[in-house]
């Protein structure tokens, strides 16, 4: 049976075959461990009876006002371990938390080509808000997108109203 629970330093020798895979975006020691400090209650692992790690999720809360929201900052699962509904549940559990911090929205990032991952989210409820040109930069440039849900905090919706523009990733605060 999957175990879902808090991310602990030691997943951080554990998870390559979560990071390995092309379209995760891997950070180096101090990012992770930086979130693991930091925004505790928003980082969790999937860990097979086998103790494998079978995926991970990780985020923040950030913003002012009505831009306070919940961010995915990775989203990851290992290949082997795809369509068993992982990522949804890590999401709506990420959704969760960011509605206890009363959040008005979740947002996440998607590179335009992983288009499995987009699928993921429009089922979940998410929109896509804007298009961010060059947000991925090095070996593999490309844009993303910004996707959002709106949480209850936001009973009109307005922060998943898609702006009519892409934006440059230098705009981005």
């Amino acid at each position: 049976m999957t175990t879902i629970r808090p991310f602990d330093v030691m997943d951080m020798l554990k998870f390559n075959n979560v990071n390995l895979d092309r379209m995760t975006e891997t950070y180096g020691f101090n990012f992770y461990l930086y979130y693991l400090v930091n925004h505790s209650e928003y980082y969790q692992v999937a860990e097979h009876p086998n103790g494998e790690i079978m995926g991970y999720i990780m985020g923040k809360a950030e913003g002012r006002d009505n831009e306070w929201h919940g961010h995915v900052t990775a989203v990851s699962i290992a290949p082997t371990y795809r369509r068993l509904g992982l990522a949804a549940s890590m999401m709506s559990f990420l959704e969760k938390v960011s509605e206890e911090k009363r959040a008005y929205f979740v947002d996440l990032f998607v590179r335009l080509s992983n288009t499995a991952a987009i699928e993921l989210y429009t089922k979940l409820g998410y929109v896509i808000y804007r298009q961010i040109i060059d947000y991925y930069t090095g070996e593999r440039d490309e844009d993303a997108y910004d996707m959002r849900k709106s949480l209850s905090a936001d009973p009109k919706k307005l922060s998943m109203v898609p702006l009519p523009h892409p934006v440059h990733s230098r705009d981005i605060p």
